[in-house]
């Protein structure tokens, strides 16, 4: 008789990349298509006055995350372009960092625009960070919201990496159509919503 092949749970870190606070969450899958948050917080890097040791802090922070969770995957939300080349040279900088670390340990790398991400979990492309974070809130049953929303941000990136990856017949995988109000997005997703 055979036996059924046991479920591998997988793991996602999604990392919202910033140059004065990097925001993280931990996903993991633990039954095919039901995923369970495992970590949020942020890396506070304003304390450091020198860029180069920012960017050596998040090396290492990302190192650590990968160290105690053992992600295979890394989703990371994709710089959008600004007006301010040294900004966005900057955070480009910060968002390959995080990479490299991820990299140094074999992780899959997967990028997101922001737009895309909020897309995954609220249903509309431009969503406000509060809308995220109190989707997400429900979906896990936070009851302790971070302070910083940078938080929330790499979370939804992660969150978002897993309805990419899951199979299409699961009915909480987001579809093409998009909702044209809450009102519809919720009737259109109740498990989504607890």
């Amino acid at each position: 008789m055979a036996t059924k092949k046991s479920f591998e749970e997988r793991v996602i870190l999604g990392i919202d990349p910033g140059t004065n606070i990097m925001g993280y969450g931990l996903i993991v899958e633990r039954n095919v298509g039901h995923a369970e948050m495992l970590a949020l917080g942020v890396l506070e890097l304003n304390k450091f006055d020198d860029h180069y040791t920012r960017l050596k802090v998040i090396f290492d922070r990302t190192i650590s995350l990968i160290e105690q969770y053992h992600p295979a995957e890394l989703a990371i939300e994709a710089p959008f372009f600004g007006k301010n080349v040294q900004s966005m040279l900057k955070l480009g900088r910060a968002q390959g960092t995080a990479i490299a670390a991820a990299l140094s340990r074999s992780l899959a790398i997967y990028e997101y625009a922001p737009r895309k991400i909020k897309l995954a979990i609220t249903g509309q492309g431009n969503a406000s960070k509060e809308q995220v974070a109190l989707l997400l809130q429900r979906m896990f049953s936070i009851t302790e919201m971070p302070k910083n929303l940078d938080a929330t941000d790499g979370l939804a990136a992660a969150v978002c990496h897993f309805y990419q990856k899951k199979p299409q017949s699961d009915t909480n995988a987001p579809t093409a159509h998009v909702a044209k109000s809450w009102k519809e997005f919720i009737a259109n997703n109740p498990k989504r919503i607890k």
